[in-house]
């Protein structure tokens, strides 16, 4: 019999998370399973929490809630044979979505009746781990607001955007990507990318694997408020790349120095110094897909 652990966050994302408990006992095989239902009392608890199941031995540790919380219980698990599996119920669920797990919670929990272990990469943004997407410039600054709003979910985040979009003051960038110089002016946003969505199916980057140890680098320059739609359009086709507003790049060792500290790792508000190092940490994380999925 397999050890699993739930680790949840009581307050991610529009509330679904409250079903997961009452839905486990109706879907989990429990023949199957040998269940612990654990509770985040604060910020970083689920990485405490995720280091303590690696220590018991547990099999699977399950992180209900967004990317945030998926990646405070991937940070506790780094290295370890405990492998994670996601319940999504946040508001994008961008590594979810990317991994093929299923949006629909009891989906998600059949799931884990025949699954399939996958081992991927992990990134470090500074000293700040990252599974899915680290963004600097506008997606930064959203993400400091984002964070101190009442509210959350998709409709929230729009409004900050639109709110924003004219008040926002572009930087410039200078890049160093395995070895070559770039220099970025009027940066709207750069993403580096792990996984291909910010969440919601608004894509970054369509080539993004989580298995090739490179990360995906995309910057946007500034546009006028009425390609707004056209680039909207194009996240959630898949196509941003195509953008005359875009330039992508790919690497393994990144530096980027900045005009400003805004940043984000997988949707959660950090602070850092003018000078980043991104680094991978290379098939560091097991974790739990459908089978027959490619991640």
């Amino acid at each position: 019999m397999k050890k699993i652990c739930f680790i949840i966050n009581p307050i991610s994302g529009i509330g679904k998370q409250k079903k997961v408990e009452e839905l486990l006992g109706k879907l989990l095989n429990t023949s199957l399973f040998d269940i612990e239902i654990l509770y985040t009392k604060a910020r970083k608890h689920a990485t405490e929490l995720a280091k303590e199941a690696t220590i018991k031995n547990v099999d699977i540790v399950v992180a209900v809630g967004g990317d945030g919380s998926v990646n405070e219980v991937a940070k506790g698990l780094i290295g370890s044979n405990t492998a994670m599996a996601i319940i999504p119920a946040g508001s994008g669920n961008g590594f979810a979505r990317h991994n093929k797990i299923p949006i629909d919670i009891e989906k998600a929990i059949l799931l884990l009746n025949n699954y399939s272990i996958q081992t991927v990469d992990t990134w470090n943004l500074n000293e700040h781990f990252f599974l899915n997407i680290a963004g600097l410039g506008f997606d930064g600054h959203i993400a400091h607001l984002f964070e101190n709003v009442g509210k959350r979910g998709l409709s929230t985040y729009a409004k900050l955007v639109f709110s924003e979009f004219k008040k926002y003051r572009c930087s410039d960038y200078s890049l160093e990507v395995d070895g070559k110089k770039i220099l970025a002016h009027n940066v709207f946003l750069m993403s580096i990318s792990n996984a291909s969505q910010y969440g919601n199916n608004a894509y970054v980057n369509k080539i993004s694997s989580i298995q090739d140890g490179i990360a995906e680098i995309c910057v946007l320059k500034k546009f006028p408020l009425g390609a707004s739609p056209l680039i909207a359009l194009k996240m959630f086709t898949n196509s941003l790349a195509a953008s005359k507003y875009a330039t992508n790049y790919s690497g393994k060792n990144i530096t980027i120095i900045k005009g400003e500290n805004k940043t984000h790792v997988d949707g959660d508000a950090i602070d850092t110094e003018s000078r980043i190092a991104i680094s991978c940490n290379p098939k560091s994380l097991k974790i739990v897909v459908a089978n027959n999925t490619n991640v």
